[in-house]
């Protein structure tokens, strides 16, 4: 029997959501000194196809988003599986979040992630109020993909990977998307 938490705590929310698998995404953005900026997110969402907009949502209490904010332009880097220190090097806390990292930047000047699955590019479109977080919708202004292979996942406070080999994943995903398409 599921326990029911009628006025959910910190822990119980912490708890239930974990449960919902998400991927790992690294938003970036250039200060205006040319700075990079860049922080690990799982709290990324595709929003509109028209007009085109995403989401993430950065904790109040982070140092890096009103620095990605007053960029007013970002990108976000889809995180491949291979790239799970990567993700650990961005979610810190200060420091030199790019030291090592390869990157170069993007048409509008955010940092692109090598290796990374797929980038978009936005401009700042609206930040909203999410309790603790905001929610800042971006509208995408260029996107690419740049490999096939499995993405970073995260699942109840770890992180994991999709258990099978990137070419059953493309069969199965192309698959998927010829039933879409009918």
């Amino acid at each position: 029997m599921p326990t029911l938490t009628p006025t959910p705590t910190d822990a119980a929310m912490k708890t239930a959501l974990s449960s919902f698998c998400t991927g790992v995404a690294v938003i970036t953005a250039r200060e205006p000194d040319g700075r990079p900026a860049g922080m690990a997110v799982q709290s990324f969402s595709s929003v509109s196809l028209d007009p085109p907009l995403i989401c993430f949502c950065p904790a109040h209490t982070s140092s890096t988003w009103p620095r990605i904010r007053a960029a007013g332009r970002f990108a976000v880097n889809v995180l491949a599986a291979d790239q799970l220190e990567l993700s650990r090097q961005f979610a810190v806390t200060g420091g030199d979040k790019f030291a090592g990292v390869r990157w170069r930047p993007g048409a509008g000047g955010a940092p692109l992630l090598d290796g990374a699955l797929a980038t978009v590019e936005c401009e700042l479109a609206d930040v909203l109020d999410g309790g603790d977080h905001a929610i800042a919708l971006g509208r995408v202004t260029s996107l690419a993909t740049h490999r096939e292979t499995e993405p970073l996942l995260y699942f109840r406070r770890a992180y994991g990977r999709l258990p099978r080999s990137s070419s059953s994943m493309s069969a199965s995903m192309a698959s998927a998307r010829s039933r879409s398409e009918a």
